[in-house]
């Protein structure tokens, strides 16, 4: 099950989602992932607790969204080794996305944000969150968690002046439309809505970083996804497991 909590403890870096995604191709068990990601990230944090929040981020991401959805997770693994590198982030933000719906609130409203033209900052972040879900008492730390992520991802840039943050959209591209429709079906799935009209489903607001040019016929090959005509409009839905 996704992680109905906050959840996002910590910031995350690229290269430590990269170390976790190696890891889980390496190990079916969750103890072995974690004493290897202890090892590797031992030099970059140095304190046990921030260690282990870190380790706990990254394991939902690589391990636990299996119990979300097996299929999905999969289809992560089996795409991480043949893919480039800069082309990872695909797949850690899907994963991240269907297991932690903070991160998928947080990324919707930084895009919301960047579609209106209104300046993001921390606090106006932090606000439209409270107005959503209420003051919880780790709201504050995991949405600045989550926003020095995305910096570190390339997905925001930190303006210094006036303490802005400039959302970099749809800077992340690939050729590959199968890992196009894969990412669409992850925020599918986190989505509040089991079904989307096909151009609200790709103009996701937490989709803001990344660039479709994944076409109906794409969706239509793909067993993942139901399409049905309803009046002028193609609406997407997932297959669901019996």
């Amino acid at each position: 099950m996704p992680d109905k909590g906050v959840g996002f403890l910590h910031n995350i870096n690229l290269s430590w989602l990269d170390a976790a995604a190696e890891s889980r191709l390496r190990n079916e068990d969750i103890s072995s992932i974690r004493n290897e990601l202890e090892q590797f990230l031992e030099q970059d944090l140095k304190g046990d607790v921030s260690r282990r929040k870190t380790i706990d981020v990254l394991i939902g991401i690589w391990y636990k969204t299996a119990s979300v959805d097996q299929d999905l997770h999969n289809q992560a693994l089996a795409f991480y080794p043949g893919i480039q590198s800069n082309e990872h982030i695909w797949l850690h933000y899907g994963l991240a996305l269907l297991y932690y719906p903070f991160f998928r609130q947080t990324l919707a409203i930084i895009g919301q944000f960047a579609r209106t033209g209104e300046p993001i900052t921390r606090k106006a972040i932090k606000g439209r969150l409270a107005g959503e879900l209420g003051h919880l008492g780790s709201l504050n730390r995991a949405s600045e968690r989550i926003v020095a992520s995305l910096v570190d991802w390339g997905a925001l840039v930190h303006q210094k002046k006036g303490n802005l943050y400039i959302p970099q959209l749809q800077i992340f591209k690939t050729n590959n439309l199968d890992m196009q429709s894969w990412l669409l079906a992850c925020a599918l799935s986190a989505h509040p809505s089991e079904q989307l009209p096909l151009p609200d489903l790709i103009r996701l607001p937490e989709l803001f970083p990344f660039q479709f040019t994944v076409t109906l016929d794409s969706f239509r090959k793909n067993t993942k996804f139901i399409i049905q005509k309803q009046g002028m409009w193609d609406i997407v839905g997932l297959q669901t497991l019996n």
